[in-house]
């Protein structure tokens, strides 16, 4: 009997997530049911290929890393670097994607979605929240409520770190115990717009402070994101309960 043919998928934003992706495809024993057949990023390949290797946090990467012309070859298999600034400037049928993957955190409507479909994009899996729930076909947090995807949907959001790690807890917590109200304050890691050292901001004074030596009050939209992909958590959660600190 033949074998499935790999689910292939384009990485759109080649940062944080999109690295980790592609390492815990690797790392997890996936990479057999996934191909990445196309990474788009505006950064030069010599850091393309030096960040892939190389990471603080998770150490080398687990396989053979190499770059040859406009490919960044993994284990031997050519991944294709392209630097569109624009979604509309990739012709993602011919690269034969099944999904993209949005992970460059630039996108946020429907509107935005739709500029990668109009492009031929089958379809779109946002690693980051949308500006509101009618911005998506959905919003899934695994382990909650993955079941409602239908096959459908074309435009879907993984929501937020913060929301999948609390959404879990909070769910668990309701099914046990009930819940009538909830105030939450997350810690979160810095991030990459933030100085190391006190400098300018592009839109937030309170971030031009050093991320070392800080503790930043910042905006989240853990109660939004929430009640899209959670429907009985009680009413009272609103992002006024929910707060942020970098």
């Amino acid at each position: 009997m033949p074998q499935p043919r790999p689910y292939k998928v384009a990485l759109n934003g080649y940062g944080r997530i999109g690295r980790c992706v592609l390492r815990a495809l690797f790392e997890r024993g996936a990479a057999a049911g996934f191909e990445i057949v196309a990474i788009n990023d505006l950064a030069d390949m010599a850091s393309v290929e030096y960040l892939t290797r190389f990471d603080s946090t998770h150490g080398r990467f687990p396989g053979e890393v190499k770059v040859d012309g406009d490919c960044l070859h993994i284990n031997g298999n050519c991944v294709k670097v392209l630097r569109s600034a624009t979604p509309e400037g990739i012709d993602w049928a011919s690269l034969g994607v099944d999904l993209v993957l949005e992970c460059s955190g630039a996108y946020h409507t429907r509107e935005d979605g739709q500029r990668f479909l109009d492009a031929s994009a089958p379809r779109v899996l946002f690693s980051q929240p949308m500006a509101s729930e009618a911005d998506v076909d959905a919003t899934i947090v695994y382990g909650v409520n993955q079941d409602c995807l239908s096959g459908d949907e074309r435009l879907v959001s993984n929501a937020s770190c913060t929301t999948n790690c609390g959404v879990p807890l909070l769910r668990l917590l309701d099914q046990a115990i009930g819940l009538e109200y909830v105030s939450i304050t997350t810690i979160h890691s810095a991030m990459n717009d933030q100085p190391v050292i006190d400098a300018y901001h592009h839109e937030d004074l309170r971030r031009t402070r050093s991320a070392f030596q800080s503790v930043i009050p910042v905006s989240t939209g853990l109660a939004r994101v929430s009640s899209a992909c959670c429907r009985n958590l009680p009413g009272e959660f609103r992002p006024k309960q929910c707060g942020c600190r970098r």
